[in-house]
């Protein structure tokens, strides 16, 4: 039996904090690793835990948490015996101890009973957090009726309004909802307190943008694992109304008018948040445009989209910018100043006409998603760079994990999939200029040369996959059309993946062989 574990029996009200710090204090020895035998060792060290010994503790912990204040812990300890027992829980063989229905159930009473004590019932909250983090099938027992924790958590939220509880209870439901079940069904087809789940979360983003934006501690993460638990309802609740499960149907192929609502809020986060430096496309962002990606843009829908129609076919935006943020290699180089002119709708480029006022406010995400992907593109590849140059990869790198993916694949891939489904003559206008002063296409320093170029890479297929997809898609994927607008050399490689071995011959062939 470990030294610790023999201290707690020994403990009384008066020493058990002396204890608890150990537990807390002395515990990383035995946080990563899995935990070995004492004997393995010879002489067992104070913090060694054995399976036995830890599974112990944790159930001492909470039959005395759960007769506070009679027991050894008093009430001023909760928050501090709950730290321990989050603690003990961060090793796998402790969470298993804790994600049992028993345990699950008195850690969900804990939380009621000491919603007074904001520390202590937020450490309780983390402990079936990580007890359903590093245990998958805790994850079924907390949704089951026999623990029901789901539906407390669903209660919880609606209540709530500190971004740090907001990101636990999140958290807790985007892991229980990771697979398909009823739970995720009842979640949107039964309202609790008159609130649908989608007008829930719905609520909780337009509340966290307002703290995110004020720099709110804890605000950023919170909005997070609220569109992580939001994506894994847009991902499995249509999935659950599909009647021909064998046909492969990709995202977005299935839709629920349930889940109208939920689009407002998303675009208006989306919309609203700042550009970030060094990687233009970081988190909650790209969660934004992972549940984006998931919506279709149906009659219902399409205002939404696009903002009220100003009578075009094409969906335009009132005048708007969105700053470049500057990349390193451009500072002090004659193209650092273009690198932060704002884009302008107003301000046509080669690769994005004017758009004509209209009256009232409007939000055009096709436009933000583009702008988005021309800033990502231009600071990745500025001027003429090819795709697959070593300095790209090099700034990738250099960005780093926090501050967007570690992939550029996956860093980009979901806005241009987003761009795809939106698209229709932002990238290749009426009126571009295709004289020889212009250059070719795939030469220029614009959004579609990038994309044109990020064709012939080797090092983002991923990446150069779905450019093609979107381009193809905007051209109705009619090869001919596709190579008419953009040059049948800029697009032969891609068009061979897809079995079409010989340049498309142009309609007017036809016509004058008739």
């Amino acid at each position: 039996m470990s030294t610790l574990l023999q201290q707690y029996h020994a403990a009384t009200s008066t020493d058990v904090q002396t204890v608890l710090n150990g537990i807390v204090n002395g515990s990383y020895s035995f946080l990563v690793a899995f935990p070995v035998a004492a004997d393995d060792h010879g002489a067992a060290g104070p913090f060694t835990f054995d399976q036995a010994a830890r599974s112990e503790l944790i159930q001492l912990l909470l039959k005395d948490l759960k007769s506070s204040p009679k027991g050894r812990i008093s009430s001023k300890d909760n928050a501090l015996a709950l730290l321990a027992l989050k603690t003990l829980g961060k090793n796998p063989t402790g969470s298993e101890a804790l994600g049992t229905a028993p345990n699950l159930s008195v850690l969900l009473e804990l939380v009621a009973s000491l919603k007074d004590d904001p520390d202590a019932s937020g450490e309780a909250l983390r402990c079936i957090a990580n007890a359903l983090l590093l245990i998958e099938r805790a994850r079924s027992i907390f949704i089951s009726k026999e623990v029901n924790g789901g539906e407390t958590c669903i209660s919880l939220l609606q209540k709530s309004t500190n971004p740090d509880q907001i990101l636990v209870l999140s958290r807790t439901l985007f892991l229980s909802t990771v697979h398909a079940s009823p739970f995720i069904i009842s979640l949107v087809e039964e309202k609790r307190n008159g609130n649908s789940v989608v007008e829930l979360i719905g609520g909780k983003l337009d509340l966290l943008i307002i703290s995110l934006l004020s720099g709110t501690k804890m605000a950023k993460e919170a909005m997070v694992d609220i569109l992580k638990f939001t994506f894994n309802i847009l991902m499995h609740y249509p999935k659950s109304l599909d009647t021909s499960p064998d046909e492969k149907k990709i995202i977005g192929d299935n839709w629920s008018t349930k889940l109208d609502p939920i689009l407002p809020p998303l675009l208006r986060v989306f919309h609203a948040l700042p550009p970030t430096f060094p990687a233009p496309v970081a988190a909650p962002l790209t969660h934004v445009i992972h549940s984006l990606t998931t919506i279709p843009v149906s009659p219902a829908l399409r205002t939404e989209w696009f903002g009220p129609s100003s009578g075009s076919s094409s969906p335009r935006s009132v005048a708007t910018a969105v700053v470049i943020p500057p990349s390193p290699r451009h500072n002090g180089s004659s193209s650092s100043s273009r690198t932060h002119s704002p884009v302008r709708s107003g301000t046509p480029t080669s690769s994005s006409p004017p758009s004509p006022a209209v009256s009232g406010p409007s939000r055009d995400t096709l436009f933000r998603a583009h702008t988005l992907l021309e800033v990502a593109l231009t600071h990745y590849f500025p001027d003429a760079t090819k795709p697959d140059d070593p300095t790209v990869r090099k700034l990738k790198s250099e960005a780093g994990s926090g501050a967007g993916s570690d992939s550029l694949d996956d860093e980009l891939s979901p806005l241009v999939v987003l761009i795809t489904r939106l698209t229709r003559d932002w990238l290749v206008p009426v009126d571009l200029d295709r004289s020889a002063a212009a250059g070719s296409l795939e030469s220029r320093p614009d959004m579609l040369g990038r994309c044109l170029r990020l064709l012939g890479s080797v090092y983002h297929l991923r990446l150069k996959d779905l450019v093609g997809e979107m381009l193809f898609a905007m051209c109705d994927s009619d090869a001919t059309t596709l190579s008419t607008l953009l040059g049948y050399g800029n697009v032969a490689g891609f068009l061979f993946n897809k079995g079409i071995m010989s340049a498309p011959l142009p309609d007017s062939f036809y016509v004058a062989r008739l």
